[in-house]
């Protein structure tokens, strides 16, 4: 038996109609996904308690909102 290599079955593919072409992805697909190992899936974490043991006043966020609006729209592009 010959070995097809994956050129020569794209140069083939290259060859389709786009319906074919479909149809060849709907038929390699599953098999695609069966040999695809699965990942277990992690657990998100939660981010209660993130900010735990921080204060943030509202002088914290005029802050911040001046260091980063402040001078928007001084300039010219």
């Amino acid at each position: 038996m010959k070995q097809i290599t994956l050129d020569q079955v794209l140069n083939l593919a290259e060859q389709l109609s786009a319906r074919d072409k479909v149809r060849l992805i709907e038929r390699i697909a599953p098999q695609v996904a069966e040999a695809l190992p699965t990942q277990p899936v992690k657990p998100l974490r939660s981010l209660y308690g993130l900010w735990r043991g921080f204060t943030i006043t509202e002088e914290d966020i005029a802050a911040a909102w001046r260091e980063m609006w402040g001078n928007f729209g001084e300039r010219e592009f």
